[in-house]
């Protein structure tokens, strides 16, 4: 393992129990840092597998979400972002319809593990994206 993949996993963030995060179902939303600005950052599952992302459209630097932690689009097979249609592949974040026009969610890294309590998704922050701090 990589020193910089060892220092993101001894700073890893819980962000929830595995079994909250449905396939194509509600996401979870973290206050976060982007550089010295405030953002936020979602969790989402699809296709069995924990995804997290800059929750910022790459059509117009707005919130995805239109309703706190919705997502997914009805069929729960795309992310959309609210505001403009926007649609997004939740396993790359690629840009798949709408303004976005080939452009892609920011990432971030996201790692399941057991834990004494159970299953966990954890958020290993980098350093340009954070989580904010209390």
């Amino acid at each position: 393992m990589s020193t910089d993949a060892v220092d993101a996993a001894a700073h890893a963030v819980r962000i929830c129990a595995a079994q909250e995060l449905v396939d194509g179902g509600a996401g979870v939303r973290r206050a976060a840092r982007l550089g010295n600005g405030d953002a936020v950052v979602f969790f989402v599952r699809y296709d069995g597998r924990a995804y997290g992302y800059l929750n910022r459209c790459a059509h117009v630097p707005m919130e995805l979400d239109w309703a706190e932690g919705q997502f997914f689009e009805s069929s729960g097979l795309y992310l959309m972002c609210a505001t403009h249609g926007a649609i997004y592949a939740p396993d790359t974040g690629k840009c798949v319809g709408g303004p976005c026009r080939g452009g892609r969610l920011r990432p971030v890294q996201v790692e399941e593990r057991d834990t004494p309590e159970g299953r966990a998704v954890f958020w290993l922050p980098d350093g340009e994206l954070r989580p904010a701090t209390s």
